[in-house]
């Protein structure tokens, strides 16, 4: 029987600004499998003002995490919706009660971890410019405005996040690697946790299609 016959659930772990984004869109469509991203159905309840969206509204505004039951029940009824289809989850679980909670409803069949160095992302989130009303992101040296400060599109100007900055991201990175390192040796010891390091997405992007090749191909 092929994996993708087996409707192969994938998760992928990574730090904040390691590139998740960007590898998940890409193994979405190369891949063709749903795309289940916590943060977007987050985003798309609170939009809604529905009734869980009103109350992760009120965790995220303290800059507190939605407390972990709200998230598995919030997330085990999102993957509900996709059953019958190969899916990608991204961006949960961030905690490993939540990780041992997903096993017991739902065990994933493989875990990619994006390994990338914290230097590295904290250089590169350093350099990220945002164009508030459109949401459009730029970065120094890989995609420069046009004009140094202002928006292609309108020349509106750019802005960098205050939790863009390095004192900000760091502290960021390390809350993500103490809460996610359970998490990351809960899968290792479920023996389906396969490890990808590089500086970039270009770089990491071959070594999991190598990967995922073979494992579609079983």
């Amino acid at each position: 029987m092929s994996v993708r016959s087996k409707l192969l659930k994938t998760l992928i772990l990574g730090a904040p600004a390691s590139g998740k984004g960007t590898i998940s869109s890409r193994i979405v469509k190369k891949y063709n499998v749903e795309h289940i991203s916590s943060g977007d159905k987050l985003r798309d309840h609170i939009q809604k003002q529905t009734e869980l969206g009103k109350e992760a509204k009120k965790y995220i505004n303290e800059g507190k995490l939605v407390p972990d039951e709200i998230m598995i029940k919030f997330m085990i009824a999102e993957m509900s919706k996709v059953s019958g289809k190969p899916w990608l989850l991204d961006g949960f679980p961030r905690t490993v009660e939540q990780a041992m909670a997903l096993w017991k409803v739902q065990p994933v069949d493989v875990v990619l971890n994006l390994n990338v160095p914290f230097d590295v992302i904290i250089d590169r989130v350093k350099s990220r410019w945002v164009h508030l009303p459109s949401g459009r992101v730029y970065n120094i040296g890989f995609n420069t405005p046009k004009v140094e400060g202002k928006d292609d599109e309108t020349g509106e100007a750019l802005t960098q996040r205050p939790d863009d900055k390095p004192e900000a991201v760091k502290k960021r990175l390390e809350i993500y690697d103490s809460i996610t390192r359970p998490v990351i040796q809960f899968y290792k010891e479920k023996g389906i946790l396969k490890e990808f390091e590089g500086r970039t997405s270009d770089e990491i992007w071959p070594k999991v299609t190598k990967y995922l090749d073979t494992v579609f191909s079983k």
